[in-house]
């Protein structure tokens, strides 16, 4: 299935993670599709040479830098301050930004991976939710992966203090999980409201994600990986796709929804997750 070329003209778009793999690309082909689109990431000086590529290819472009950083939840706030003080609108909200293979806790004590792909995601989401039903028709696309099936059970406990499996893989995965428990119920309370939200798979990625393991074991490891820009079909897809309109919360690989673990489709612990994550960053609900 082809990814969807509709003009994306007057719309804006927030990218996490975009100065690199599928999420540059996905920055880049909506921006040649007439969104204006702001980049959000952690290096300045990383996000303006991914703008200058972007910019050459496309003289058009209209692109913004905002400083985010997902692993701290005080500087996640401060990114979604800055951005409804600067911006009017929001059209697409793409929750890209990844980590895989690190070790340690965020800088407010959650697990790694728990805390820069779900807390933080999830903290961003929550604040942007004004300006999300003030754009209108709008979406929230979530980069999950298909690891969230080797995931056999969430322990809250777990997400709190230091990675604590030595090779951080069952972390990622809880991690990708908590991203499509997390789309179900924010899908669940923005039925009506005009946003709709999408989770996806992008396939396994030769991209910066695996920056941290030796380079022997990466390029094994990648070899037989598809290209990031394959990767960011099914995000540009679930952002662009007007068919989409009438679908709420399902997960998409390849383009096309399918259904994810039995895990994933649970009900009462994706209202668990949401109703921890809310107290863990302040909200009521």
């Amino acid at each position: 299935m082809s990814v969807n070329s509709q003009s994306m003209v007057g719309k804006c778009a927030l990218v996490t993670g975009a100065n690199s793999g599928i999420g540059w690309v996905t920055a880049k082909r909506l921006s040649q599709l007439g969104a204006k689109v702001v980049l959000a990431c952690r290096s300045k000086e990383k996000a303006e040479k991914a703008m200058a590529l972007i910019v050459k290819e496309n003289p058009q472009a209209q692109l913004s830098f905002l400083h985010l950083d997902l692993a701290d939840l005080k500087q996640v706030r401060l990114a979604a301050e800055t951005f409804m003080k600067t911006e009017t609108r929001l059209d697409l909200l793409i929750n890209n930004a990844g980590l895989f293979g690190a070790r340690g806790s965020t800088a407010d004590g959650f697990e790694m991976h728990f805390g820069t792909n779900h807390l933080g995601p999830y903290l961003l989401t929550r604040l942007l939710e004004p300006i999300l039903k003030q754009s209108k028709p709008a979406r929230v696309v979530i980069v999950s992966s298909d690891g969230h099936y080797s995931a056999r059970k969430i322990s809250f406990d777990s997400f709190v203090g230091f990675t604590r499996s030595r090779w951080s893989f069952p972390e990622y995965a809880t991690s990708k999980l908590c991203n499509i428990l997390f789309a179900k119920a924010l899908a669940k309370r923005m039925d009506g409201t005009g946003v709709t939200v999408y989770s996806l798979h992008p396939g396994i990625i030769a991209s910066e994600i695996w920056r941290r393991f030796p380079q022997p074991i990466k390029w094994l490891v990648t070899l037989p990986m598809i290209s990031n820009e394959e990767g960011a079909k099914t995000s540009v897809y679930c952002a662009t796709e007007p068919s989409l309109v009438h679908d709420n919360g399902l997960y998409y690989d390849k383009c096309r929804p399918k259904k994810p673990s039995k895990l994933a489709r649970d009900e009462e612990l994706s209202e668990k997750l949401w109703n921890q994550s809310a107290q863990w960053t302040g909200f009521s609900n």
